[in-house]
């Protein structure tokens, strides 16, 4: 089978998987390429409430296609870099669901996404101390904000992988599940973000990762959505809200 991205959407939750078994999930430089512009086609879709990434079979993505490093220049790290901003750029809630390894590219996707769940005997790593090559400062930074400085340092220094066990008290994943229960946590899971406003997702999507001059933006969008009433009037009659904006 051909290395590619696939994706659909059920129920609200968009699901793109990372399928290139022969090479545990390696993203091609194909791959890279076309993610953002899966996202943006996801993004612009009003039944799009939340996404989940996630690799096909048994493991999640084993980095970057180390084959495609032999060409010349920086293009691969370039269009990694492209992938990875344009998933944190995603306007609705994110998720990666991991199982099997989470390295190099694989691990600098998962960190772009909102929130990691993993599978027990998971695991991850950052590699490019083995390669010899710069580790990029957005994704440095977007490391180390989520793991804090020694945790980072440990992972990019060394190369060494990591169990799901110390990913979850480092940080890097949210929550950790026995093999055999990941995909039923996940899509439960994705249920409750589908059925919470997204206005106050997007909002605290925006605030969390540091943008500081969007306050009046979202108090204008606030005004002008109907979600506080609605979550009021559903919260007074006892009945599930019917939020609306993004729709």
């Amino acid at each position: 089978m051909e290395p590619q991205l696939k994706d659909g959407v059920t129920d609200g939750i968009a699901t793109v998987v990372i399928a290139n078994p022969a090479k545990r999930n390696a993203m091609s430089a194909g791959m890279w390429r076309d993610l953002p512009g899966v996202l943006d086609r996801l993004a612009a879709d009003p039944a799009v409430r939340v996404l989940v990434l996630t690799g096909e079979g048994d493991t999640f993505c084993a980095g970057a296609d180390i084959s495609a490093l032999r060409e010349p220049g920086d293009e691969q790290q370039a269009l990694a870099v492209r992938a990875e901003e344009a998933l944190a750029a995603f306007p609705k809630p994110t998720l990666a669901a991991v199982r099997g390894f989470c390295v190099g590219g694989g691990s600098q996707l998962a960190a772009a996404c909102d929130l990691r769940f993993a599978e027990e005997g998971a695991r991850f790593g950052i590699t490019p101390s083995k390669l010899g090559i710069v580790y990029p400062s957005s994704s440095t930074r977007r490391l180390t904000a989520l793991v804090g400085p020694s945790a980072a340092k440990y992972l990019l220094f060394s190369g060494e992988l990591i169990d799901a066990e110390r990913a979850l008290r480092t940080g890097f994943v949210d929550e950790l599940h026995p093999v055999g229960a990941l995909d039923e946590r996940v899509a439960e899971f994705a249920r409750v973000l589908a059925s919470r406003s997204l206005l106050t997702q997007a909002a605290a999507k925006e605030f969390a990762d540091g943008r500081l001059d969007r306050d009046a933006h979202w108090a204008e969008q606030a005004r002008g959505s109907g979600d506080t009433a609605e979550g009021v009037a559903a919260f007074l009659d006892r009945r599930a809200p019917r939020f609306t904006y993004g729709l």
